[in-house]
């Protein structure tokens, strides 16, 4: 691989910007200096340095967002604002993509990456990895509807729903967490109304075992650490 193309894919700069360091002596290869900025070099071996800061090569860039409501899961829309462009500049990457789509209104727990085999496994019905949410109603959440969806909702269209897990709220019968299996278009939302209700909020706080961090604001992303990658599959 060319350094300065090395560099653009980790984040460094633009590829005038890489070039511009490479050409101003500022990078580094195994301890000798770049003159050119097609110096080839080998990502899993080489020994690279910007400014004399080593970089820490990663084939994939995987980041976790507190989506706040208003933002579309897209990589672009010509109307509205999409969840990329709440991405800090020195976290985006070219081919990043939300991992299963939040509606608009939706809140939370959402995984950005460019490693397609990733959310593959991640969202892959055979898997079977949970999603939990937390929906507040425009009524009461009673026993009936939880044996409703322990059992299995058939929506009207009969697209049927594996058996999902409903929680009633102590404090609040129109709050309930959700816990689902797959991702259908809309799906929580829709299995709400076979029971008469209407969604007001919704947000999703985890997937797998990986739960949204406590500590990361509305708006804010951040790279995931390892073991966040691998409880999302416990």
């Amino acid at each position: 691989m060319r350094i300065d193309k090395f560099l653009v894919s980790q984040n460094v700069g633009s590829r005038k910007e890489v070039q511009k360091l490479v050409r101003s002596k500022q990078v580094e290869v195994n301890g000798a200096l770049v003159t050119k900025p097609d110096q080839k070099i080998d990502p899993d071996k080489d020994k690279i340095a910007v400014k004399g800061e080593k970089i820490e090569y990663s084939q994939y860039v995987y980041l976790v967002m507190n989506k706040p409501s208003g933002y579309v899961s897209a990589t672009s829309d010509r109307d509205e604002p999409t969840v990329i462009d709440l991405v800090p500049k020195e976290l985006r990457r070219k081919g990043i993509f939300p991992a299963g789509r939040l509606d608009k209104d939706t809140t939370g727990l959402l995984i950005i990456t460019d490693d397609g085999e990733f959310v593959h496994r991640m969202l892959s019905p055979k898997k079977h990895i949970s999603k939990k949410y937390v929906a507040e109603v425009d009524g009461e959440v009673t026993q009936d509807m939880v044996d409703s969806f322990e059992k299995g909702i058939t929506f009207r269209d009969g697209t049927e729903c594996m058996p999902a897990t409903l929680i009633p709220d102590e404090n609040n019968p129109k709050k309930a967490q959700v816990i689902i299996r797959e991702g259908k278009f809309h799906q929580v939302k829709k299995m709400f109304i076979t029971q008469g209700l209407r969604v007001k909020k919704l947000k999703r706080v985890s997937i797998g075992g990986f739960a949204l961090p406590e500590n990361l604001a509305v708006g804010e992303c951040r790279t995931m650490l390892e073991e966040e990658k691998q409880q999302i599959f416990l």
